[in-house]
């Protein structure tokens, strides 16, 4: 009989990294297609968001995206629908061990995150024996070693999040905060302006207290110039692209070019 393969019993190389501030520059996947994940695995990114909040994705069509990248660079992190105990389970017994909880909006939030995620007497994640995530009960030392194997990220998303986030940031197993700066946005009154000086001014702001808390922040922006704005500001975890983005551009630069010869030549 093959030996099954070891759990990963090293921490977690993408918390290891968030935690220890090195830059990590991610992709984020809304196309819920194990294959669209795959290729953009082989990119090199060094993390690929997943994203089951506003994409079609449940935990069935998630599974296969995360077998696309166990031979990849890109290290899978999770973003479930809410912050709910129930989804989150099912997410880290299917073997996810890096989570985005959204609309994190005070201490209260970020700790219902972190305890979902952790088995008592750390948390309230719910006991399984065997399921994907210790290779179907063929891990020994699984329920030693899984508590300190898991990321938890805290979605900043809204005018009470900022106001909140020294306390955020402070509660233990929180390893990073990262803003979604089009809710963001809304909730300052600036919807789809998330460029607005009041909405840039809450993110500095959040930036700030997550550095002076030890704690890295990030965000997703998608455009270079923001991109760039933002490391320069000390975020580390950074979505600089996605895939529905990217293909859309791609499809209307070719689009646009033979669409534009064509008309040169009527």
């Amino acid at each position: 009989m093959p030996a099954v393969p070891p759990y990963q019993t090293l921490p977690n190389r993408f918390r290891r990294a968030v935690c220890g501030g090195e830059t990590q520059i991610g992709c984020w996947s809304s196309l819920a297609s194990p294959i669209v994940t795959e290729l953009l695995g082989t990119i090199g990114f060094d993390w690929m968001l997943l994203d089951a909040e506003h994409a079609p994705n449940d935990v069935l069509t998630l599974i296969p995206q995360l077998m696309s990248l166990k031979d990849s660079a890109s290290a899978p992190v999770v973003r479930p629908p809410a912050n709910d105990s129930v989804f989150i389970k099912r997410l880290l017994d299917s073997g996810f061990t890096n989570f985005l909880v959204p609309f994190v909006d005070n201490a209260a939030d970020a700790a219902r995150a972190v305890a979902a995620t952790r088995y008592p007497p750390q948390g309230i994640r719910g006991v399984s024996v065997s399921h994907r995530g210790n290779r179907f009960a063929n891990v020994a030392d699984y329920f030693e070693i899984a508590n300190d194997n898991v990321c938890v990220i805290a979605q900043i998303e809204s005018r009470k999040a900022v106001e909140a986030i020294d306390e955020i940031v402070a509660v233990d197993g929180i390893d990073a905060v990262f803003i979604g700066p089009s809710d963001l946005a809304a909730s300052y009154g600036h919807l789809g302006n998330p460029n607005h000086p009041d909405v840039q001014q809450a993110i500095a702001r959040v930036f700030e207290r997550a550095q002076a808390a030890g704690k890295a922040s990030g965000i997703l922006a998608p455009a270079q110039a923001d991109a760039e704005r933002y490391l320069s500001m000390g975020c580390r975890v950074i979505a600089v692209c996605a895939d529905m983005g990217l293909l859309k551009a791609a499809a209307q630069s070719v689009q646009k070019h033979f669409m534009q010869n064509q008309a040169g030549q009527a």
